[in-house]
């Protein structure tokens, strides 16, 4: 493990994170200048107040939660890929973002179903982020007991597919139901956002998002021993049945959260673990954790400021830019399985 070398990444990786939250903040329709966004954000004035509210009004709100969004469902995909011992588990591989979509479909397409108390609780943020977790967390444990029957990784794989397929046949049924309000709602949701956040938004994904990363920083010594297989990470004193309830319970706090306020983001949680692993070229989570949670953060905050599309009025859905970013690397991924099993 070359120690100096590894350091040296970590310093480019902050820098460039660094580097990418400044100019995605500094472009899109109206381009602001840097020295702006300096003063702004060290508590001056910048040169126009129209650039002082789009920065604090809307840029700078979108990059922290795209920061938030990168890393959460990258060590989703980083903690996944390690209990499946399998390198194409994800969350939206294995079904969990489908659940949370479904959580929340259930909120916004079957309001009208709810008492009106509960419809009030659930449409608020609380509502979203609670009806969004219990979708994904669902979801991992039907996927979780079906893999101790299943052996084969493949298998696992199919079946996650197969209960994203349900979801979405549920999802389907509650549309056919629905307002054309209702609809246009949880379309405009489902295409995947990172702007429109309030900063009580933020403060509730910021403090949902640091939980499921301190449980999974809790796992990383377990997970080291986990890559060896279930008997030899018992053999070393790690409770596998307690790991794998924290495991659990940390990715479905994560895709969970960030699925319900900005919607399913696909690619981040599958492709940014191999990404990292191919850049440190080691399968220590003691590294692989912080890379992947810098990678995916660097990774979402690339993909926003393309789908501003710089000097233009158009905005692209952030799914499409996730897409043709994680597309490539799962088809690498399936060419090269052998190499990337772990």
């Amino acid at each position: 493990m070359n120690t100096k070398k590894n350091n040296i990444i970590f310093i480019g990786l902050l820098v460039l994170l660094a580097v990418c939250f400044v100019l995605n903040i500094s472009l899109g329709s109206v381009k602001v200048p840097l020295e702006d966004i300096f003063n702004s954000l060290s508590g001056g004035q910048a040169s126009k107040n129209s650039w002082q509210v789009i920065i604090w009004n809307y840029r700078l709100p979108k990059a922290i939660t795209a920061i938030l969004v990168g890393m959460g469902l990258s060590i989703s995909g980083l903690l996944m890929q390690t209990l499946f011992r399998n390198p194409l588990a994800g969350p939206d591989v294995l079904g969990l973002s489908s659940g949370a979509s479904l959580g929340v479909a259930f909120v916004i397409l079957g309001s009208a179903f709810m008492p009106s108390f509960l419809s009030q609780f659930f449409l608020s943020s609380y509502g979203m982020v609670l009806s969004s977790i219990i979708g994904s967390s669902l979801v991992l444990l039907a996927v979780l007991v079906v893999s101790q029957k299943l052996r084969d990784t493949m298998a696992i794989l199919i079946v996650g597919l197969m209960f994203g397929s349900f979801a979405s046949a549920i999802i389907g049924v509650l549309s056919y139901f629905s307002s054309a309000e209702e609809l246009q709602k949880f379309t405009f949701w489902a295409l995947g956002s990172l702007g429109n956040q309030s900063w009580t938004n933020i403060f509730i994904l910021a403090t949902t998002t640091f939980i499921g990363l301190v449980l999974s920083a809790i796992c990383i010594k377990p997970l080291n021993a986990l890559l060896l297989g279930e008997r030899y990470a018992t053999s070393l004193g790690i409770n596998y049945r307690k790991t794998r309830l924290l495991l659990i319970i940390a990715t479905s706090i994560l895709a969970g959260s960030i699925t319900a306020f900005a919607g399913p983001i696909a690619f981040i949680g599958l492709a940014v673990p191999h990404i990292a692993k191919m850049i440190f070229q080691t399968s220590s989570h003691y590294i692989l954790f912080w890379g992947t949670l810098l990678l995916g953060a660097i990774t979402l905050l690339i993909s926003d400021t393309v789908s501003q599309m710089p000097g233009s009025d158009f905005t692209l859905p952030i799914n499409a830019i996730t897409s043709i970013i994680g597309a490539p690397i799962v088809v690498y991924l399936l060419v090269r399985k052998r190499k990337f099993m772990i």
